[in-house]
Order: structure tokens, then sequence, then C-alpha cells
């Protein structure tokens, strides 16, 4: 990473930094915005976590005692956090409209150095510094780039590796993912010469179930999955009085979308989930890209095998959508 060396000299020059990721935390935002608190501190400076909304449940373990800020529930001390900071963040997100348009709108008028660490397709230019790496399986796998780059993997302990594998793991589907290379392994194998317990880390992640959890997945595939045989696609979903019917927390469909997509004969997958404002969509595919149907009909985008999108029609009406564009994806 070449700007690795100037990026920790902005750290070290810096009085007040602030960590930022996107809505919705998953493994990969939450794993790099930690790992690179740990190395700041390692490196003998501090920093701030702040992200637009809290963690999901089943990855709450990972901040190990960190505190996290969060713009739902902080507002006020998260805009302070970002208004005094002279170096600011942005992890695993490449637009400012990932932070809400609350949160986006106080970063983007915060007059700190910005530093863009992402791995997303079709960045914004909104940062002095960006490292935009599309090649790499996760932006917790740009963390570990940054950190051996400026000649500091002395730094990494088990408690920063920790954070780093969460994020590889959970963005490659346990390394299943093509986004995979050599050198993802070689990173691992690194960070499990530093004592971490990595089958700790997929217990964690992984073993911890609610009834109501298991229930409501076992609903939706019982119930809610379709296969489009002609395209080859499955389709999943869930809408509010279903979830609420299973006593739904945040992370509870986290994966849905790849069990959809392991059915035999499925080449593409959509899990559709519905919300108070609108229909969130996840799209998964083994090798026709999805990114273009999100972001041509569903105001997304995202990997060419993995993406988001949104609809604002009611979820009858966006299931036939759906349907009526495959045609021209696969």
């Amino acid at each position: 990473m070449k700007e690795a060396k100037n990026i920790v000299r902005a750290i070290e020059s810096a009085q007040n930094i602030v960590i930022t990721s996107h809505r919705s935390p998953d493994g990969d935002s939450m794993g790099s915005s930690l790992a690179l608190l740990r190395f700041i501190k390692a490196l003998g400076f501090d920093a701030v976590v702040c992200h637009p909304d809290p963690c999901p449940n089943f990855i709450e373990w990972i901040k190990r005692g960190d505190k996290i800020l969060d713009f739902e529930t902080d507002e006020t001390k998260v805009i302070e956090c970002i208004n005094n900071a002279e170096l600011l963040f942005s992890l695993d997100y490449n637009a400012l409209s990932r932070l809400g348009n609350g949160m986006g709108e106080v970063f983007d008028q915060a007059s700190g150095q910005k530093i863009m660490i992402d791995h997303h397709l079709n960045p914004e230019d909104f940062a002095d510094i960006s490292v935009s790496e599309p090649t790499s399986c996760s932006t917790a796998q740009l963390i570990f780039e940054l950190i051996d780059s400026s000649n500091n993997l002395h730094l990494i302990s088990s408690l920063v590796a920790e954070p780093i594998y969460l994020g590889i793991m959970t963005d490659t589907g346990s390394f299943r993912f093509n986004s995979v290379t050599p050198r993802t392994h070689e990173i691992v194998a690194k960070l499990l010469n530093t004592g971490l317990d990595h089958s700790k880390v997929h217990e964690e992640t992984f073993d911890g179930n609610r009834i109501d959890k298991l229930k409501l997945r076992g609903y939706a595939i019982a119930e809610k999955l379709e296969i489009v045989p002609e395209r080859k696609v499955a389709i999943l979903s869930l809408t509010m009085e279903e979830l609420e019917r299973f006593n739904f927390v945040k992370g509870d469909t986290e994966g849905l979308v790849n069990v959809a997509l392991s059915v035999r004969g499925v080449e593409s997958a959509v899990f559709l989930k519905e919300t108070n404002s609108a229909v969130k969509m996840s799209f998964r595919s083994k090798g026709a890209p999805v990114n273009g149907i999100a972001s041509d009909h569903f105001d997304g985008g995202g990997h060419k095998y993995a993406a988001g999108g949104v609809s604002y029609l009611e979820m009858d009406e966006t299931i036939e959508k759906l349907k009526s564009v495959l045609i021209n994806y696969f």
C-alpha cells in the first residue's frame, strides 16, 4: 500500500481522530474499525469510532470493551467528535450516502483531513487520501496491508488480529468466495502466528443463535424461498409482519441470501427485507454479475458478485419488478 506511511504520519500528527464506517454494521465494517482503532492505540495514540447505527447482536462480542458511538442513539456526541476531529477515516464505504443523510452531511462539512480505505467499486471523490482496492476481499485485509506496508507488523497482537480475521472471514463467506487470493491466506497465516484463536472467532460469530432467529430462518427457507428456474435465480423475501412474528433483531437475517444461493442449480440469489420505509435487497451470485441489476433498477450497486439495492414499492410489487427485469441479466 503506497499510501501507508503517509497515513501513519497523519495519525501521528493528529490530536483528535475519528473512525467511521457504513450503516448496518457487518463483520468487515466492525472488524476494520476496531483493527484500526487498536493499531492506532498500539502506535501510542487514541481515536474514537463513530458509526451511523448500533452493532448487531451477533458481532457485539468483537468490541472486547472498546466503545463505539453511534449517530442513531448519541447524535450530539458523534457530531461533536466529527467536528473536532483533525483526522477522519472512512472505512468500508466510498460514498457519503452510506453514512445516512444526517451523519453523511456532518462528515462532508467537517474540516479535518479525510482518509478513505475501501474495497468497493466506483468510489466518490470526497477524501484527501483514498485507498480504493476493489480486488481486496475486505477492508479488514486493507487494514492489515496498512500495518504491514508501514513496517509495523510487530504491533499486530492477537487483539489487533482478531477483528482483522473477523472482517476477512465474514466478507469472504468463511473463505469460499472468489475474492479470496493466495495473499488472503498469507495474511491469515500471519494473524494466526500472533496467537489468534480463529476457531473462537467462528464460534462467537456463528454459534450464539437465538431460538427465534433459527425459527425465522427456518420459516424463510420453508415458506418463502422461490426459484425462477429458467433464470437460475432464487428469491427469498420477508415482510415486516413476518419479521415481527419471530421477534426479529438486527443480524437475524445475515447470510440468508447465501443460503438461497446454495440451492443446487441456482447461480444467483436475491434476499428482500421489508422495513418501515423501503424494501432492502441483497444480491449474490456465483458467476453472473449482480451489481448491474442493483444499480440499474434498485438504486444500489456494489461488487460484481455481491451487491445491494432498495425499492420504495410494496414487497409484492418489488418482487414483480425484479422478476420482470431478470431476463436482461441472467
